[in-house]
C-alpha cells in the first residue's frame, strides 16, 4: 500500500533524542515510516507503541514483538497506553499531515483530482461523513466551518451556494460539491480555494482540533522528565496549539506564572523557531513544503518527583 515519504525523518528522530531502551509512541502511524525509523535505534529493552484511527494504517504493522499498534484516535493517548500496561513514556512523536495513501484513494473523497464519494473520515467507524454536513448543516453553521476551519475570505458565499446546490440535488461526492461552489473560485486559485474547503469540512468531520488538543495535553502528563513530544504540523490552526504548549504548557496559550513571576509550565520549547524541510528535502519530497516542527522537553514537576 503506497503511503508518502515520512517527512523530516532525521529531524524527528534526532527530536525525540532516542535511548536504546526508552519507551517512545507515534500517534500518528500511517505508513509506519517514521515507527520504522525509530524502531531502529531501540536495543531489546525499547518499546514502541503506535496509534491510528485509519484502519488502512493497520497493514503496515511491524512484526517485531517490541512494537504494539493500537486502532483509535490518538485523543485516547493516556487510556490506552494505561491498557497496554504503560504509564510513563520518554518520547511522543505525532506527524499531523494526511497520507499520501488517503489523498490517492478516491473513494475516501480527500483529494480534490478525483471523483468519489464525499466522505473525509480518517475513521470510517464513525457515523458522520463530509456528505452529512454539506447537506445537513444550516447556512450559518456550514459557514462558520469554511471560516474558522478553512480560513475562506469568501465562506459566506461558499455556504450560500452550497445550501441551493443540494436542493436541487444532494451532494454527495467530492464533484457534486466542485460544481455547487464552482463559481465561488477565484480564477487561477481554484485548486487553493478547494483545498482550503476541503480541509475545513475534514477538520470538523474529525473533530481534528479538539483531538490535537487533547492528546497534546495527555502527552505532557505521560511524558517522563526529560521527555521529548515532537510535533510536525501543516496548517496555522494546527501550528498554533502547538506552538501555544510549547510556549506556556497549555494548548490555550495562557501565561501562568507563580509568586515569583516564574512561568509555570511543565514542558519548555527545545529550539525557538519551528524547524523546517531543507532544501534537499523539498525537492524530494513535496508534500513536505508546508511543515512546520517543534519539539518540547518535559520539565521535572513535583508529581514528577
Amino acid at each position: 500500500m503506497e503511503y508518502h515519504l515520512p517527512v523530516m525523518l532525521n529531524e524527528c528522530l534526532e527530536g525525540l533524542n532516542l535511548r536504546p531502551d526508552g519507551i517512545y509512541v507515534d500517534v500518528t502511524f500511517g505508513g509506519g515510516g517514521h515507527s520504522r525509523g525509530i524502531m531502529e535505534h531501540l536495543g531489546e529493552e525499547g518499546r514502541l507503541l503506535a496509534f491510528d484511527q485509519d484502519a488502512d494504517a493497520l497493514q503496515n504493522a511491524i512484526d517485531d514483538p517490541r512494537f504494539t499498534l493500537i486502532h483509535e484516535n490518538f485523543k485516547f493517548l493516556k487510556s490506552y497506553l494505561r491498557l497496554n500496561g504503560v504509564r510513563r513514556v520518554d518520547g511522543i512523536l505525532a506527524d499531523l499531515g494526511v497520507s499520501s495513501h488517503q489523498f490517492d484513494e478516491a473513494s475516501r473523497g480527500f483529494s480534490t483530482r478525483f471523483d468519489g464519494a464525499l466522505d473525509l473520515r480518517m475513521d470510517q467507524r464513525q457515523p458522520t461523513s463530509a456528505s452529512n454536513l454539506v447537506n445537513e448543516l444550516d447556512e450559518e453553521e456550514l459557514c462558520r466551518i469554511l471560516r474558522l476551519y478553512g480560513e475562506l475570505p469568501n465562506a459566506k458565499q461558499m455556504a450560500c451556494a452550497i445550501v441551493a446546490a443540494r436542493k436541487e440535488q444532494p451532494i454527495v461526492t467530492t464533484q457534486n460539491l466542485r460544481q455547487a461552489v464552482q463559481h465561488h473560485l477565484p480564477r487561477g486559485m481554484e485548486n487553493k480555494y478547494l483545498a482550503m474547503l476541503f480541509q475545513a469540512l475534514r477538520i470538523e468531520v474529525n473533530g481534528e482540533l479538539e483531538a490535537l488538543q487533547m492528546m497534546l495535553t495527555q502527552a505532557v502528563e505521560v511524558l517522563n522528565p526529560g521527555g521529548r513530544l515532537v510535533v510536525m504540523s501543516y496548517h496555522s490552526l494546527e501550528d498554533r496549539i502547538v506552538k501555544n504548549l510549547m510556549k506556556t504548557g497549555n494548548v490555550e496559550g495562557k501565561l501562568e506564572k507563580d509568586f515569583y513571576g516564574n512561568i509555570m509550565a511543565n514542558i519548555r520549547p527545545v529550539s525557538r523557531k519551528a524547524i523546517t524541510p531543507s532544501a534537499s528535502e523539498l525537492e524530494r519530497n513535496n508534500r513536505s513544503r508546508s511543515a512546520k516542527l517543534r519539539i518540547g522537553e518535559k520539565i521535572e514537576s513535583k508529581q514528577d518527583k
